[in-house]
């Protein structure tokens, strides 16, 4: 009979005030033991969603359990990454991010996320350029017929742009800043519809990221005007970078990376962070970055950390002074 008043006793004081849990320990020793969901902001077809994908098929291999990828575009990432910032901080939903994520917290002071506080990287996966683009029967042949044009006619010229602070809107307002011209900013919901409108003629110019540019730019229906990086991209070195068209110092990158909700255990991000580097490094992984001409990048959370607060200092300042908003 005392065994069993014990026993309702014992339940009662755990009702009452609570019992220590031993969840956190046993999640991270037998992390995953279930599905781990990447969330893609994005539409399908861009390289975030192969990356992604990418990165779903190794962890799925090396750590023994289904990892799927969710499209979840809109808003300019926000809707995507709002659903991850929300997610349980327990290893099983991540995110593709980048370069947005910086950009737009100086964009709206509306987020429904705080970017600092509710994510935390895990890796940063590569970085790419962005190249400045014209359909094949283009009068410009090269940046400087571009921009001479445009300082001869401010206003007259537009360019397409996926939103205000995208890596292509900003690749323009730089430009537009370091050479003294003005071209008028054409807002599109994604790179397919651009790049329609300015083969079709709707638009004159476009920035666009290397890996969805190159297909149009190897079929001849564009030409490649200067690329945004320092260097030339190896896999196409006939393409000159801005920087030594007569912009010293101009360099743009369009980064990937991944991240988990705020307060996920630190030894659920290392275990991530270590398969996502071996990832990094297998053959097949780099051969794929490299024919999208994205850079492997890598390295430990640490890494990736002081990589968010150099490029929040860099387009900070650039928005602020550029006085751009989101719509």
């Amino acid at each position: 009979m005392k065994i069993i008043q014990d026993f309702w006793l014992v339940v009662v004081m755990a009702i009452l005030f609570g019992v220590p849990s031993v969840a956190p320990a046993q999640s991270v020793t037998n992390y995953p033991d279930r599905a781990i969901k990447i969330i893609v902001p994005y539409a399908p077809g861009a390289f975030n969603d192969s990356m992604a994908r990418i990165f779903a098929r190794k962890l799925q291999a090396s750590m023994g359990q289904p990892v799927v990828v969710e499209n979840k575009p809109g808003g300019g990432t926000v809707i995507g990454t709002d659903a991850a910032a929300k997610s349980a901080p327990d290893g099983y939903t991540l995110v593709v991010n980048g370069f947005p994520l910086t950009v737009n917290q100086y964009l709206s002071a509306k987020l429904p996320y705080d970017t600092k506080k509710d994510l935390t990287p895990v890796i940063l996966g590569g970085e790419t350029p962005n190249v400045l683009l014209v359909r094949d029967d283009s009068p410009f042949k090269t940046l400087q017929d571009f921009v001479a044009y445009a300082k001869a006619n401010p206003g007259k010229l537009n360019y397409a742009a996926s939103g205000p602070g995208t890596s292509q809107a900003l690749s323009m307002e730089y430009l537009k800043s370091i050479a003294g011209i003005y071209v008028t900013q054409i807002n599109y919901k994604g790179s397919a519809p651009m790049v329609t409108d300015l083969l079709g003629g709707q638009v004159d110019v476009m920035f666009d990221n290397f890996p969805n540019a190159m297909p149009h730019v190897k079929s001849g229906k564009m030409r490649a005007l200067g690329i945004t990086s320092a260097k030339r991209v190896a896999s196409a070195p006939n393409i000159l970078t801005i920087a030594e068209q007569g912009y010293p110092g101009f360099d743009v990158s369009v980064w990937y990376g991944i991240y988990a909700p705020a307060n996920t255990p630190a030894a659920i991000l290392q275990k991530l962070n270590a398969e996502l580097n071996k990832a990094l490094k297998s053959d097949d992984v780099k051969d794929n970055f490299a024919a999208a001409g994205v850079f492997i990048l890598g390295g430990s959370t640490d890494d990736f950390a002081k990589f968010n607060k150099t490029q929040d200092a860099k387009w900070g300042s650039v928005i602020s002074k550029a006085g751009i908003k989101a719509e």
